[in-house]
């Protein structure tokens, strides 16, 4: 199984829920990638402060920021957008129903077995302080270990 978290820029959310999935999986057999609806930052490392935060909880970001391609579709199982927006452009991108129906929203994730979402975003951090970005990483992390026990529980 492959695994695509995708963000705006790729510098923030979507390289933090790619680090701590890989961090917290033991499952050698999924894989997984991130990268964003926008090249603006194509080529870079994460953003310093979400590098920084992941850091303080033993995470390290190594990705490189890239654009979603539509061939992302095709290798991909399971596409997890950070917010509704970066959900709209992708489903915008996919070309068949098979891929729209891979394209979830990471706080889908944060309540699994509730259904109670009363925000369907995980916030931008980047033109916020440190706050934000630790908030961040406290909602990604839930959403990570409830993905990887949801997937345990589907195999």
């Amino acid at each position: 199984m492959k695994i695509l978290f995708v963000c705006l820029g790729n510098i923030c959310r979507s390289p933090l829920a790619e680090g701590i999935f890989k961090h917290l999986s033991k499952n050698e057999q999924i894989k997984a990638d991130s990268c964003g609806t926008g090249n603006w930052h194509a080529g870079n490392l994460p953003d310093r402060r979400m590098s920084e935060t992941a850091k303080k909880h033993n995470i390290k970001l190594k990705s490189r920021a890239r654009q979603v391609k539509s061939s992302d579709f095709y290798k991909f199982d399971l596409i997890i957008a950070m917010d509704r927006e970066n959900k709209n452009h992708l489903m915008n991108l996919a070309t068949s129903d098979k891929y729209k129906q891979k394209i979830k929203l990471m706080r889908d994730f944060e309540n699994i077995y509730s259904n109670s979402n009363s925000n369907l975003d995980v916030p931008d951090p980047y033109y916020g302080g440190p706050d934000g970005f630790e908030h961040v990483f406290t909602l990604v992390y839930k959403c990570i270990k409830n993905l990887i026990s949801y997937l345990e529980e589907k195999n």
